[in-house]
């Protein structure tokens, strides 16, 4: 018998900008989840056209709940104006950033292939 485990996938998706408002809500929405191992976090920034030193807070905190537990953190659709924030402060080097919703799962399959070789 073989058992296949699916990667759970924990979906955010802020709207607007990401400033203090927002960034506390994105905090409580995040604290709400309980990571656990092989989980998949995936914050889709699609609908965000700014994000503001407050809106950092809760992206990082996240990560770090998440790199705790085993899980995985990505930021995907992530705009211009954002990516500037995320660059500006070095963070982008920090967070697993993908094009799209899509790429995610194509990477996750690229690194099996590559672990299984």
């Amino acid at each position: 018998m073989t058992l296949t485990q699916e990667r759970q996938v924990i979906l955010f998706k802020p709207q607007g900008s990401i400033d203090l408002e927002v960034g506390t809500d994105l905090s409580e929405q995040m604290a709400g989840v309980t990571p656990l191992p092989e989980q998949l976090w995936v914050i889709d920034l699609a609908e965000v056209d700014f994000m503001d030193s407050s809106g950092l807070v809760p992206l990082v905190q996240g990560l770090k709940a998440v790199r705790q537990s085993g899980c995985r953190l990505v930021l995907c659709n992530v705009k211009a104006p954002v990516r500037l924030i995320l660059e500006l402060t070095k963070l982008d080097s920090v967070f697993e950033i993908v094009n799209n919703y899509e790429d995610i799962f194509s990477s996750v399959n690229e690194k099996s292939l590559a672990t299984a070789a």
